[in-house]
């Protein structure tokens, strides 16, 4: 799974990663960006309502970063 490293960027670049990063998906595959941005936790859920695009959930990676997980659905 494409995990997309995002730890240390400031609102709005973890959602601009993640559309940046979507044309490398196939479809039905999941991705992940690692945030510690607060906004993050509020941004991808939005990114995905708005893009069409399933948000599957929010994980901790293992360094306890939060890890908000997508799964491309066209």
């Amino acid at each position: 799974m494409l995990e997309l490293d995002c730890r240390d960027l400031p609102c709005p670049r973890p959602v601009i990663e993640l559309a940046r990063a979507l044309p490398s998906v196939a479809v039905g595959e999941t991705f992940a960006v690692v945030a510690r941005d607060p906004a993050a936790r509020y941004d991808v859920p939005a990114w995905c309502r708005m893009r069409g695009q399933e948000y599957v959930g929010e994980e901790l990676a293992d360094d306890g970063a939060p890890r908000y997980v997508v799964r491309r659905v066209s």
